[in-house]
């Protein structure tokens, strides 16, 4: 192998490795914009399970009475 192949080898590497390295990029950031979507969802949910319906209000979720 003369220094022209093995520099033509080590560019395909380099540009491999580079791809690769923005495919990553872009799936961390993509990561991390759905943990923060799932971070808010959470909060929503905990808030609503502690809140308290008022006086007189029933639940949304909850069936009627049976006869």
């Amino acid at each position: 192998m003369n220094d022209a192949e093995r520099l033509t080898r080590l560019e395909e590497r380099y540009a491999h490795l580079h791809h690769h390295q923005t495919e990553q990029d872009k799936a961390m950031l993509a990561l991390g914009d759905e943990l923060l979507r799932v971070k808010k969802e959470l909060a929503a949910l905990r808030t609503h399970q502690t809140s308290q319906p008022e006086p007189g209000e029933t639940p949304q979720d909850e069936r009627p009475p049976h006869y």
